[in-house]
């Protein structure tokens, strides 16, 4: 009876809590590099090698997710163009909308040096 009763509670707090990794647990994620822009508020959009995928836009549009980036991203190679805005290298984990251009959600990410986006010659330049 105790074992039925705690299979029962274990069952029912990953319905409250949720998955422990929303990435693992989200079908169709992809890993997108490039230039991570944001160069006033609500105005975010990732450049990489397929194109300019828009993240947010000021008053309009705006992806599931972004609070989900470490600190470490407006740290160290932050790129400010703007008062604390500006942008950076990136790899962000997400969900798009291909024919759309959009970034539906982003389930993590990883900093990384701005020398990755400005080697690669199929990035344009973001920012």
């Amino acid at each position: 009876m105790h074992r039925a009763f705690l299979i029962a509670a274990i069952a029912l707090s990953s319905l409250v809590i949720g998955p422990v990794s929303s990435a693992a647990a989200a079908p169709n994620t992809e890993n997108r590099c490039g230039y991570l822009s944001n160069p006033t508020p609500g105005n975010w959009w990732l450049t990489d090698r397929d194109g300019e995928w828009t993240i947010g836009a000021q008053g309009g549009y705006q992806a599931d997710g972004l609070d989900v980036l470490p600190e470490s991203f407006y740290e160290k190679g932050w790129v400010k163009t703007n008062g604390w805005y500006g942008y950076r290298c990136a790899c962000l984990t997400v969900t798009t909308d291909r024919k759309a251009m959009r970034i539906k959600r982003i389930y993590g990410g990883k900093p990384l040096p701005m020398k990755r986006c400005t080697a690669d010659k199929a990035i344009r330049r973001g920012g």
